[in-house]
């Protein structure tokens, strides 16, 4: 062989000498998504997207992950919409012993409908609930991860069941001590029957024990005083409506020392809205770092029973008889308004719907959360988290900022942005493939093609079977009862 021959050879033997590229070993790849970068309000076409164990562990363009990785199982997205998995930020679990398995069945809802977290804002079953989240992070539960309050404090001899009767500070002392045993996600706090001190004091105490308090305020406070001693998250948007009102101290007050009745404080506070005092108030939440959870879905519902028929809703099927049966109450007390208060609960939704452009434009974080579960009468678990970001969008925001409230407002407030709400390396793997762009249109959150829930994989079949299974037994449950 002549020199010039072994030059050209040269090249071919060293490549048989040299040893073949290994990809590296992932789980699960799924192919050609177009990823929808929800902080930046964009979508990015031909991703890939490799999952190992719970964890993405890369993102890239299709080919450099052909390359550079293998995985048994793959999905073939096909330009379809990837987005973070949905969180609700309010939901409840409860209704008494006798429906632990009824609401235990609403966990599957979750998952079929993409909802990957959900925070319950306290019931009267906490002990069942701190019982789900530890088989859930355990993987013997089917279940969206579950954050819990565990058991709310409230005041002697409440409303509400399933709480922390506290009527001292020594008795909220011994909460706090409970609730630190327990290891809730965050604090619950109502005001049925607690006073306007041991609420302030409770929330302080929360910030002291290194936990964000959420709750009810009381009429007797203004919203400033519970932001001030240190409230995370304010629940429902009637409460930042009234942080809106002129002359709130002067109502609150008023009621404090008994010269006006609820009746009289909610009038009052339904003429006095004023979008300067609403505007700066709200830019005293973003400085301080103060979440809305509008809860707008549940708020709707009820304030049109007069006029949508839900007797025939298809998802009650999804529903257990029993938890059927604690819609009941909201629904005769609805039946017996008269014409006047029929209008008076439809201009009271719309005055306090149109606050929530006014909360966006102040840079307030708004977290989507229904109020879905017992007693909420056909507030669905699954389905009304996307009801509730049709509503955002209807009521002035952009696609993009309903979405952000659904994927990133909750781990935000949670400090676990590192974790949740983005399709990145080191994100958990928690995610939804849409057949269509909800960018463009909200109810595109809808089209589930596929749910990835802590690496593992539901595709249409399998969330149609989790809804299927649901339905069957509520089929056997009914059928028990006739």
């Amino acid at each position: 062989m002549n020199l010039s021959s072994y030059r050209l050879l040269l090249p071919a033997l060293l490549l048989l000498a040299t040893p073949a590229f290994a990809a590296e070993q992932a789980d699960l790849i799924i192919h050609h998504a177009t990823v929808v970068d929800i902080e930046h309000e964009r979508t990015v076409p031909g991703q890939s997207v490799v999952v190992r164990g719970d964890d993405i562990v890369a993102v890239g363009d299709d080919q450099a992950i052909a390359r550079a990785w293998t995985a048994p199982h793959r999905i073939q997205a096909k330009g379809r919409y990837l987005i973070p998995g949905l969180w609700d930020m309010h939901v409840h679990f409860g209704g008494g012993p006798d429906l632990i398995e009824e609401n235990k069945a609403l966990l599957p809802l979750y998952i079929a409908h993409g909802i990957t977290s959900i925070r319950d804002a306290s019931g009267d079953l906490p002990g069942q609930v701190l019982q789900w989240r530890a088989q859930i992070r355990g993987g013997s539960l089917a279940g969206p991860q579950l954050f819990t309050s565990g058991a709310k404090i409230e005041g002697l001899k409440p409303v509400w069941k399933g709480t922390i009767e506290v009527g001292s500070q020594a008795d909220l002392d011994a909460a706090f001590v409970r609730l630190k045993r327990d290891q809730v996600d965050f604090v619950k706090i109502t005001d049925s029957a607690l006073t306007p001190d041991l609420f302030l004091a409770a929330v302080r105490g929360a910030r002291a024990n290194g936990l964000r308090a959420s709750g009810h305020i009381p009429m007797a406070l203004t919203v400033q005083q519970a932001v001030d001693a240190g409230i995370s998250s304010i629940e429902h948007l009637d409460y930042a409506y009234k942080a809106g009102v002129k002359d709130e101290a002067a109502i609150a007050a008023d009621f404090a020392a008994g010269r006006i009745d609820r009746a009289q404080a909610n009038q009052r506070l339904d003429a006095g809205f004023d979008r300067a005092t609403a505007m700066a108030a709200y830019r005293g939440f973003a400085a301080k770092g103060v979440y809305v959870t509008p809860t707008l879905n549940g708020g709707r519902i009820l304030d049109f029973l007069d006029q949508d028929d839900h007797a025939h809703d298809p998802y009650l099927a999804y529903i257990g008889p029993k938890l059927q049966a604690t819609y009941a109450w909201r629904v005769e007390r609805a039946a017996k308004a008269s014409p006047a208060q029929i209008q008076a609960r439809h201009d009271g939704y719309h005055r306090v719907a149109a606050v929530l452009p006014l909360l966006q434009q102040a840079g307030v974080t708004i977290m989507a959360g229904t109020d879905a579960g017992f007693l909420n009468s056909f507030n669905y678990p699954g389905i009304g988290l996307h009801d509730e970001l049709d509503l955002f969008v209807k009521e002035g925001l952009t696609p993009a900022q309903a979405l952000s409230a659904a994927t990133r407002a909750g781990p935000a407030w949670f400090g676990t942005l590192d974790r949740y709400g983005g399709i990145a390396a080191g994100k958990a793997a928690d995610l939804v493939l849409l057949q269509r762009n909800p960018l463009e249109d909200i109810h595109a959150t809808r089209s589930i093609d596929t749910v990835v829930l802590r690496g593992q994989v539901y595709d249409r079949k399998a969330l149609d079977a989790l809804l299927e299974q649901t339905r069957a037994k509520v089929g056997a449950w009914q059928a028990a009862r006739d």
